[in-house]
């Protein structure tokens, strides 16, 4: 009888809260209000956790869209902990006016010691049909992984630069680029750059 009756009682506040309900519809409102505000806290607390992965990302702009020949672009920043493993990025916003598929760059690299390391790597930015392959309307941006799963060989601070290798003096249509260094939470694949490494 006891369990009875508290069913019972349930079901009557179930039924006031129905009947509130239909007779404030603002309480309807305020709940998807608050429904709301929940997924965006999620979110928010989502954005948070991919920060702390983050720990260097930096787009440097191109003056007018042009990049001239002498111009080197230079990326620094501070690894604490060379124990775990690092991905970086090199990212691109081009917009139509490029008039290439690819873009070949010179990329080179200071470490805390030891000698100078330089690259010469190829960003491709569109497909056979000349369709731009990076994400937007009329800026596209383009993200290059240049290592995954690296392990920086010591603490301290890093460089990179790079400088386009191109025939053209003034190289037109490349708004911005870009470097991310973020902690690995993915395995090796492999990338769209290809390297040819050398040392000077």
């Amino acid at each position: 009888m006891l369990l009875r009756s508290s069913i019972h009682k349930i079901n009557n506040c179930l039924n006031i809260y129905s009947l509130k309900e239909k007779k404030f519809p603002f309480r309807k409102r305020q709940h998807s209000f608050l429904k709301g505000a929940f997924f965006f806290f999620l979110l928010c607390c989502n954005l948070a956790c991919e920060d702390n992965q983050t720990i260097y990302n930096v787009f440097q702009p191109i003056e007018n869209a042009t990049w001239t020949k002498e111009k080197t672009f230079y990326f620094t920043f501070k690894i604490e902990d060379p124990s775990i493993l690092y991905d970086l990025t090199l990212e691109l916003r081009n917009n139509s006016l490029y008039p290439y598929r690819n873009l070949w760059m010179i990329q080179k690299e200071e470490q805390p010691i030891g000698p100078l390391l330089r690259d010469t790597i190829e960003c491709v930015l569109a497909d056979e049909f000349g369709k731009w392959t990076g994400k937007g309307f009329s800026l596209y941006t383009s993200s290059f992984p240049l290592k995954q799963n690296y392990r920086f060989p010591y603490a301290g601070r890093y460089t990179f630069s790079f400088k386009h290798a191109m025939t053209d003096k003034e190289l037109k249509g490349i708004h911005e680029i870009g470097f991310r260094v973020e902690k690995s939470s993915q395995p090796l694949s492999p990338g769209s750059i290809q390297p040819e490494k050398d040392k000077k």
